[in-house]
């Protein structure tokens, strides 16, 4: 099929990627010239395991290219997936402006279109979004909804860090849709994956991200919170919940049981913001919910207190995204860390072989800016320099080549937020596990 997909960034530049493995014709676009530039050049806009592989594979396979100009890949294409950004408001609403500008621009495309278009909403979305799309190309064009054109939804479920892998091998496969004949033939590009497709009315399909990752970022909380009881009674907490999760009946998934450092990331702190606020704004009590974000930050919280035991020593911070594999510093926990220990008068140095001032763009760039604005200073290129010029070592997400280095340290204090897997660096003498 021809496909256009809006937005380029992690789920844009995935599903470009993907479904161009899969055989498909795709036409990228967005608004950043630097994004399409890359695109073009057969390079992927985002730090991702394979993703750099499948792009350049697929350029020169001609079977994706990257524009500005939404009119053209609305006219060549037959679907169209929104990918674009839906980030918070500062009272925990999602800012949808840029998902109903699109729709805008559906709009004036549309009326040259006299095929019937199907418009897949991958942005995760409030509740009647979907309508609210339709509306929007309804008023401001000749066309009607399940006439001329149908919108859909369809949720995406990709970690940063897996997301290649999740997305040929995700739980499900999820459509929300009031139209029979759009779902089915949005169906049609999942057909090869190993999951079950789901089709459902639209708003179920528009809440299921929010609910999942609400839940996620409850797992992380509740296991951190384990994590610190069990320490203060002498007990290995990474036994207690390896047992937990044993009850596959039950307690479900493993992934997010471990105890550790905060959650971060794009996804978990909005989701779980906009579904209180949801909650909030129809005047239904979620006390649980309401305090999830509560637990995640006394976490940041319980290191910033440890650390500020090390006053006058010179910090040594391994990672500062979110998660390793990948770019991403928004809401990255490390990042607020080292954000509160700087105010405290701390030397500080930090190791990402995956942030690079020089590629730092969007959301990204902006959050930095806000946060630590003079980043560039506290950057090293190489780890040996990290190490050495630093007195007390922190791990703050689990790249592997941190642990070969902390193997040959000796005679400096390692703070552990991720549970290093090498057992001989744990015994270590001035070895300190955040909650075991």
């Amino acid at each position: 099929m021809n496909i256009s997909i809006f937005g380029l960034g992690y789920v844009g530049c995935v599903s470009l990627g993907c479904l161009a493995k899969n055989g498909h014709t795709i036409i990228g676009v967005d608004v950043s010239r630097i994004k399409i530039d890359q695109i073009n050049s057969g390079k992927a806009t985002i730090i991702e395991k394979e993703i750099d592989e499948i792009i350049s594979e697929q350029h020169k396979n001609n079977r994706i290219s990257a524009t500005s100009d939404f009119k053209k890949a609305i006219l060549e294409t037959e679907i169209s997936i929104v990918a674009v950004g839906t980030p918070s408001t500062a009272q925990g609403h999602l800012n949808l402006d840029y998902i109903f500008k699109v729709a805008e621009n559906f709009a004036e495309a549309l009326k040259e279109k006299n095929e019937f278009h199907i418009i897949a909403i991958r942005s995760t979305i409030l509740p009647g979004t979907c309508d609210k799309f339709t509306s929007i190309i309804e008023e401001n064009s000749n066309k009607k909804r399940d006439v001329d054109f149908a919108v859909v939804d369809n949720p995406e479920f990709l970690r940063e860090g897996t997301a290649v892998e999740d997305y040929f091998n995700p739980p499900l496969t999820l459509i929300g849709a009031e139209n029979k004949e759009a779902a089915n033939k949005l169906a049609e590009l999942y057909k090869t994956l190993p999951a079950e497709i789901y089709i459902t009315g639209t708003r179920t399909a528009e809440i299921m991200k929010y609910v999942n990752n609400t839940y996620h970022a409850l797992k992380i909380s509740f296991a951190n919170e384990i994590g610190n009881i069990c320490k203060a009674l002498g007990i290995d907490s990474y036994e207690v919940m390896d047992i937990f999760v044993k009850d596959r009946q039950l307690n479900i998934s493993p992934y997010y049981f471990k105890p550790g450092f905060a959650y971060g990331g794009s996804c978990l702190p909005k989701d779980l913001k906009a579904l209180q606020t949801l909650a909030h704004d129809n005047y239904v009590k979620v006390p649980v919910i309401e305090n999830v974000d509560k637990t995640n930050q006394l976490q940041i919280e319980r290191a910033i207190e440890y650390i500020s035991g090390f006053k006058g020593k010179k910090l040594g911070f391994l990672g500062l995204s979110f998660k390793a594999g990948t770019d991403d510093l928004r809401n990255s926990p490390a990042v607020t860390l080292i954000e509160a220990l700087l105010g405290k008068g701390f030397e500080i140095k930090i190791f990402d072989k995956n942030v690079q001032l020089a590629r730092l763009t969007g959301t990204n760039k902006e959050y930095i800016d806000e946060k630590i604005p003079h980043l560039t200073k506290l950057l090293v290129a190489e780890i040996n320099e990290l190490i050495e010029e630093s007195d007390v070592l922190i791990v703050t997400n689990n790249e592997k080549e941190f642990e070969s280095h902390l193997k040959n340290t000796h005679n400096k204090p390692v703070i552990d937020f991720v549970r290093l897997r090498d057992e001989t660096i744990r015994q270590k003498q001035g070895y300190y596990g955040i909650n075991w």
